[in-house]
């Protein structure tokens, strides 16, 4: 768990070709539950400093039967991000089918370099799952949001990880 946390909250910052926020809940109003929107918040951040110029939202339709990347979408274009700078995939059920979505999409484009924005415990297997889906250049930052919520994230990541390490990769 040492390990998880560290490397999630060390911030590994360059440009990339693509912004990937990783999804979360929704609420059943339809706004992006506060680790969401941390989120959102750290990718517009990285977004404005110039460090990628496309953004790839990424989840599924949680249990609210909204969209997580139409939710995120939204919010972005509300804050300036012009339409055609924001790219949805709405099948990003986990974080698995968003590494494999994204590769794909970069690999379609001759894209190379990403940039994964999530929560600090989750980006250890969210790297795992982009290099073995072939991203080579993978630069990460964790969303600025805490609460107690995350050492359950933490202590769930451990399995989650090694089962990543022992999965098959397929684009």
């Amino acid at each position: 768990m040492m390990a998880i946390s560290v490397q999630g909250l060390r911030d590994i910052v360059g440009p990339s070709d693509l912004g990937i926020v990783l999804g979360n809940a929704v609420d059943v109003s339809g706004h992006p539950s506060p680790r969401l929107q941390g989120r959102i918040d750290k990718a517009l951040e990285l977004y404005k400093a110039g460090m990628f110029p496309i953004i790839f939202v990424s989840g599924g339709v949680g249990k609210e039967g909204i969209s997580e990347a139409r939710v995120m979408a939204e919010d972005l274009e509300h804050k300036g991000v012009p339409v055609q700078n924001i790219v949805m995939d709405e099948s990003g059920n986990n974080t698995f089918l968003t590494a494999q979505h994204a590769a794909a999409y970069m690999n379609a484009r001759g894209i190379k370099r990403a940039f994964v924005v999530s929560q600090f415990y989750h980006l250890t297997r969210s790297l795992l799952a982009f290099h073995r889906f072939g991203v080579s250049t993978v630069y990460h930052a964790h969303a600025s949001y805490f609460e107690w919520r995350d050492i359950y994230g933490l202590c769930r990541e451990v399995p989650a990880l090694f089962y990543y390490v022992f999965r098959s990769y397929r684009i």
